[in-house]
């Protein structure tokens, strides 16, 4: 039995991985690209994978390959219907960056809300000490209590959001990227109405069809201009250079991006355009990646690969 895993690194490195070790031999690989996974793959029964493309070009000359791990809740990197014609079983891990994902979702919310960073500079760059008074009203900031939420893809993480939204007196929305008809405790609305009435509105929905480029420029047109965004489902879901018009012309109030079109960021990234002005936080993909969430992944793949071997005697 042979176990490959193919881009440790991309689950850190700051905590102790289960021993997988115990299953047979293990090849660990800190990084990898798409050019490299058909050589380092071609005798392992098992390969442990983030990001690295499964298809029919990658896979076709590991004949051993049986059991596929994703340590991600998506598998659009995985050509499931190559795979299945092979035998070959796919598996992914939902549900183990929920309280995270909502923790980040917050953290950018009220960064951006409350106006930390003006606040942050305004003591720091020494102006607090020439103020005549000992509290500061030059940036406003609004109170959440009373806010429509609106949340785009009330799946789990969208249920939970909503649950805490609701707990800061918001009165939540949703629009149903997928269309599917649900008996739900939130008002659902169509996607123009959502705009329309949202002070408030965060992305956690998958990258598919219906949702790719949904937040356009004639979107963020219909937007109330003291609204917040956020995204935290998947970056192609917005139009980037959209967004950077929308905050030029402060056809909205701020925006909080944990995802992007592309990752790592490109030089040429038209959201670069938008500096210092503490309408734009952008983090690097790292809502799911509390140190609790990460070993809560990598214990659930541990826990997948040993049913697999006993489930196969092998």
């Amino acid at each position: 039995m042979k176990i490959v895993m193919l881009e440790r690194n991309n689950v850190g490195t700051d905590f102790e991985m289960p021993d997988f070790g115990r299953f047979g031999e293990l090849e660990v690989y800190a990084y990898c690209t798409p050019d490299q996974v058909t050589k380092r793959i071609q005798d392992a029964d098992i390969c442990i994978l983030n990001k690295m493309p499964m298809n029919e070009l990658t896979l076709k000359d590991a004949k051993n390959i049986k059991l596929l791990c994703v340590t991600a809740t998506g598998m659009d990197n995985v050509d499931l219907d190559y795979c299945k014609e092979r035998g070959i079983r796919v598996c992914n891990v939902s549900g183990y960056s929920t309280e995270t994902v909502v923790q980040h979702t917050f953290a950018m919310l009220l960064y951006i809300y409350e106006k930390m960073p003006f606040y942050d500079t305004f003591v720091k760059d020494g102006s607090y000490r020439e103020c005549p008074t000992f509290t500061f009203f030059g940036f406003p900031f609004n109170e959440l209590c009373g806010k429509t939420w609106g949340i785009a893809g009330l799946g789990t993480i969208g249920h939970r959001v909503a649950e805490v939204a609701k707990a800061f007196g918001c009165n939540v929305i949703y629009y149903s990227t997928s269309g599917i008809e649900r008996e739900e405790p939130y008002e659902r609305v169509g996607f123009d109405e959502f705009l329309k009435r949202s002070d408030i509105i965060s992305v956690h929905a998958p990258l598919n069809d219906k949702t790719k480029g949904l937040f356009n420029k004639k979107a963020f047109e219909k937007m109330k201009n003291d609204a917040v965004f956020l995204n935290l489902g998947r970056g192609p879901i917005v139009v980037e250079e959209d967004l950077v018009w929308a905050l030029t012309n402060k056809q909205i109030a701020g925006a909080g991006l944990d995802v992007l079109s592309q990752e790592p960021i490109t030089f040429d990234n038209p959201l670069y355009k938008i500096r210092g002005n503490g309408k734009l936080l952008i983090t690097p993909h790292i809502a799911w990646a509390s140190i609790e969430a990460r070993k809560r992944l990598m214990n659930s793949v541990y826990e997948q690969v040993e049913a697999f071997i006993k489930e196969q005697n092998l």
